[in-house]
């Protein structure tokens, strides 16, 4: 079997007692990249031999010593593009620093290997709004990967990556992974730092794993947690050891079933594989109740004011002098402003550019943003009120398998409602993960689709806890 289809903890078994070298591993994914990525293209770009030196002074005696983890191309490593999927910083820019989620896998011991595709400045969900390339489904090539982590999730599920981080906005990691197969974890606001990832929507974004496994994302996510003094919104709370109690099972825990997340407009074959899912965890111990989250139909509108609003503000940085596009054409500065960002943005980044700075206007803040932000303290209060009488939370993670690529490209409102079960989570401050729940037919495609588990604010332990037993749950 190829070294890059393995497990972490399979790959850590070998390398502490000698069998392979990191070499080995990075030969086999390049390999694979080689074979396969001309077809998906989750890959912007890979240095081998820059991960080659890194392998030759692995330290195998940390938590993740010679395992190469690739990174989403919004997230800052020394030395690497860090594209963001756009033109803006396709060339003239290399990261000088670390994020802080880069320096803390490397002190764990991993490699840093590739810069994997994504919707531009994460605005997206299909990585079809990247400028520099186009990424498929590994199941089904004329099917989006979702996105906006599309790259991540692809290159997890086509085995051109033992693991990824990726960033979640508002459905950014849950929703690729569903669509590609694979386990995507969204931890809570502030369990993570931000910093060196290029912010889109600042109180909403939040860096975390794509994987494999569940014990997997455990282990990523316990190397890249923390409190950091370099990111003002970073939680000084404790981190729990997240592998401790994977195998506990569900047994005397309630989970939730949102009335409001199984009504209208969801594919019958997905809210059956959730349902199987429901009923097994029931099978192996937790009680399922039926929950109400009735401030559901406000979160595609609320999140699509907020985040808006803070991508304006947020991509002003973006001004042809720093970095990055600088047109040949402008006549004076602010010239040179606009015809910066009118040549190096995409579309949708224009769109949501536009729209983030009318609700933040004089004479409309009030009627949009601020009240959006009521909404979302409504919002907040909606899975508070849960919590005090469920553990956690099952739901599906989109209303639909993977669509055909292409098929909104003139309808980007579809693409936006098909957010409805997850940008909740990243409005509330939650964390979340997507963990496979099978196939549905689809056109004669059988194509994957992910349970969704929400649990409360710094709830990692319980959540991975609840997903590893949905990972493993027999159905009947």
């Amino acid at each position: 079997m190829s070294l890059a289809t393995a497990s972490i903890r399979d790959l850590r078994q070998r390398l502490t007692a000698g069998e392979i070298h990191p070499s080995d591993i990075l030969n086999d994914l390049a390999s694979a990249i080689g074979a396969r990525d001309a077809e998906v293209g989750a890959y912007l770009s890979h240095n081998l031999d820059e991960a080659r030196a890194a392998a030759d002074k692995a330290d195998l005696s940390r938590p993740l010593g010679g395992v190469p983890v690739a990174l989403k191309d919004n997230i800052n490593a020394l030395g690497q593009p860090c594209t963001c999927g756009s033109r803006y910083l396709e060339k003239g820019y290399t990261s000088p620093y670390d994020a802080t989620v880069t320096a803390r896998l490397k002190a764990a011991g991993a490699i840093p290997f590739g810069r994997l595709n994504m919707d531009e400045f994460a605005m997206g969900s299909a990585t079809e709004n990247s400028a520099l390339g186009k990424t498929v489904n590994p199941h089904a090539h004329d099917r989006i990967p979702g996105g906006s982590s599309g790259g991540s999730a692809a290159a997890v599920a086509a085995g051109t990556a033992i693991a990824a981080l990726g960033s979640d906005t508002g459905g950014s990691i849950r929703q690729p992974a569903s669509h590609c197969g694979v386990v995507g974890l969204k931890p809570s606001y502030g369990r993570v730092s931000r910093y060196g990832l290029v912010a889109f929507a600042s109180s909403l974004d939040q860096i975390g794993p794509v994987t494999r496994s569940v014990e997997d994302a455990a282990l990523l996510l316990q190397a890249i947690a923390g409190h950091d003094p370099a990111d003002s919104t970073s939680l000084d709370a404790a981190v729990p050891d997240f592998s401790a109690g994977l195998d506990q099972g569900v047994a005397g825990l309630k989970l939730g079933l949102p009335k409001e997340y199984f009504g209208e407009g969801i594919d019958p074959e997905v809210r059956a594989r959730v349902e199987e899912r429901a009923r097994a965890l029931e099978a192996a111990g937790a009680e399922i109740v039926e929950i109400s989250l009735p401030h559901t139909e406000h979160a595609v509108a609320t999140y699509y004011i907020i985040a808006p609003a803070e991508a304006s503000s947020n991509l002003a940085r973006f001004d042809g002098v720093r970095y990055g596009h600088r047109s040949r054409e402008a006549e004076d500065l602010l010239d040179l402003y606009k015809k910066s960002r009118e040549e190096g943005f995409g579309a949708e980044v224009k769109r949501r550019i536009l729209l983030g700075t009318y609700v933040l206007s004089s004479g409309y803040y009030d009627a949009f943003y601020n009240r959006a932000q009521k909404v979302r303290t409504l919002i907040r209060r909606d899975f508070s009120e849960a919590f005090e009488k469920v553990d956690a939370i099952l739901s599906p993670v989109a209303p639909s398998p993977a669509r055909r690529i292409g098929e909104n490209s003139d309808d980007p409102l579809k693409d936006y409602l098909s957010d409805i079960y997850t940008i909740a989570a990243n409005l509330a401050g939650i964390c979340a993960i997507s963990v496979p729940a099978g196939t549905v037919e689809n056109d004669g495609v059988s194509l994957p689709v992910g349970l969704q588990i929400l649990a409360p604010h710094l709830g990692e332990a319980t959540l991975l806890r609840i997903a590893k037993a949905a990972e493993g749950v027999a159905l009947a």
